[in-house]
């Protein structure tokens, strides 16, 4: 059986705390997006996974694909062995959630699979021991995130009229970076209440991580930059970088870009 997982952007982004075991306190708006990669996974006598497309840096045993299999293996020791490929389309080191989508995809194709009987709780939980931004994607929908990501409130955002414009540079952030510029504090305004007025957001929907790797990486700025003046009424860097979105009302005109960035632009489902 073959699925789509897809990336998500951020809709504002606040580091409140850092926490006794090492992560942070954060609050954000998470929103699906219709960028997508493939990922199949077939009965078979031995278990293999395999992948295509962007490189993927590391071995298989430290992918999320392969952890969200050995997982559930442990509590379901029924499933059987199966091989594994994904087709690999979503920027890495990008703030788009790809591999958390395929960590939540590979377990929610499972449960269908084999007729685990898992409900979504259930699924999310199970998402949450892999990564902060796994139990997201168990629903795929515009949903508050807030603790270290994990604990979810859907939101009523619709973003359908609007044409999604989004810009890699190639540039990966890893997460000691992205951390390394942030300075912890409460946020000044409740981000549900800046979310609800979509004409507040240039002014007041902030991204916490946009600082510190703007001023080491000037690059990214300029492409938030290229999609103002492209006629953007909101652009954003995503989660902790490096890709940088913007909305629009109307299908954007070609950017001026190096040849070597990701673009992706489509209408917003």
């Amino acid at each position: 059986m073959i699925i789509f997982p897809n990336a998500k952007i951020n809709l504002g982004l606040h580091v409140l705390r850092k926490r006794t075991d090492g992560f942070h306190d954060i609050e954000t708006c998470m929103y699906p997006i219709p960028l997508k990669e493939a990922l199949e996974i077939i009965p078979s006598k031995f278990f293999s996974f395999s992948h295509s497309g962007i490189s993927i840096p590391g071995g298989s045993d430290s992918n999320l694909i392969v952890k969200a299999y050995q997982l559930l293996s442990v509590d379901f020791p029924e499933i059987p062995a199966v091989a594994v490929h994904l087709h690999k389309s979503i920027p890495i080191g990008a703030g788009l959630g790809g591999g958390s989508a395929d960590a939540a995809f590979t377990l929610s194709l499972l449960n269908q699979l084999f007729s685990l009987g898992l409900e979504t709780k259930q699924l999310e939980k199970y998402a949450s021991q892999l990564g902060s931004d796994c139990p997201f994607f168990i629903q795929n929908n515009p949903q508050m995130a807030e603790g270290r990501g994990e604990k979810l409130t859907p939101l009523p955002i619709d973003l359908s009229a609007n044409w999604l414009c989004l810009i890699h540079p190639g540039i990966h952030i890893g997460t000691k970076e992205a951390y390394g510029g942030i300075q912890p504090r409460l946020s000044e305004k409740d981000l549900k209440t800046i979310l609800s007025d979509q004409s507040s957001w240039k002014s007041q929907l902030v991204n916490d991580f946009e600082k510190g790797i703007f001023a080491s990486h000037p690059e990214i700025a300029a492409i938030k930059e290229k999609l103002y003046e492209a006629g953007a009424w909101y652009a954003a860097m995503s989660g902790s970088g490096s890709a940088v979105f913007g909305l629009f009302k109307d299908r954007p005109e070609a950017i001026d870009l190096p040849e070597n960035y990701f673009v992706f632009t489509e209408k917003l489902p």
